[in-house]
């Protein structure tokens, strides 16, 4: 009698695994001895201590300014502008001063973003845990931009656009367009700019801080080091 219920648990036990899970992962799983919910905590772990290392990295003097990906540039919309500002109008030096305090504005916006992140990481269910623990070195920061990408940046506007008028960005880009709108105004050939400043740096320093988790990820996935918890230790062993 016990065996018979010990075998009904089994397959039931098995059965449900499976509505969730392929083979091959059951078996990496059976075989770990990690259940899927240390696996879905890990991979939360992972970006939680991404986040903490990249806030803390963008959130320093020169942190997105002097990054050789990251730095934000002048919006590319708004490129014919900048050459007349800078070629027609000797607005150069304003110009450049608006550049650095772009990236100034998103190095004091970084830090806000810490709580953001962390709330939509717990927040969310991650889907095949397994494969994306064996995925690639980003798999689980790719699975985070899709499942927060939208919902981060309208928490983060906010915080970028405080911190583009603190820092002066805000400022010197009216300026800016001012000076070029009024030329375009009396022009035959160009167009005045009505570029969303807020939502152009937003964008930009959101997708830097995705840049700077993915290295983290991949720190965490490659160099032992790195993983600094022992969940981050037991689960991302199970990948090398």
């Amino acid at each position: 009698m016990k065996t018979k219920a010990f075998l009904t648990a089994l397959i039931i036990s098995v059965t449900t695994a499976f509505t969730t899970t392929s083979c091959e992962e059951l078996l990496d799983l059976f075989n770990s001895g990690l259940t899927e919910e240390q696996v879905i905590e890990g991979l939360k772990e992972a970006l939680k201590v991404g986040t903490d290392n990249s806030v803390v990295k963008a959130n320093t003097a020169d942190g997105y300014f002097l990054h050789p990906v990251i730095k934000i540039p002048w919006p590319s919309e708004a490129e014919t502008a900048k050459n007349i500002l800078i070629n027609q109008l000797g607005m150069g030096s304003l110009v450049n001063d608006f550049i650095l305090e772009l990236n100034r504005a998103a190095e004091d916006a970084a830090q806000n973003a810490k709580p953001i992140f962390i709330d939509a990481i717990t927040s969310i269910t991650i889907e095949d845990a397994w494969g994306i623990l064996k995925g690639s070195d980003n798999a689980a920061t790719s699975y985070l931009h899709s499942k927060t990408y939208t919902s981060l940046i309208a928490a983060f506007a906010p915080d970028i656009t405080a911190s583009l008028t603190k820092v002066g960005a805000a400022q010197t880009w009216n300026t800016l367009a001012s000076a070029y709108n009024q030329y375009a105004n009396i022009s035959p050939i160009h167009e005045p700019i009505n570029t969303d400043l807020g939502a152009y740096a937003t964008g930009k320093a959101l997708d830097g801080l995705f840049f700077l988790v993915e290295e983290e990820e991949y720190k965490i996935r490659t160099d032992p080091t790195a993983r600094v918890t022992e969940l981050l230790q037991q689960v991302f062993a199970e990948q090398d």
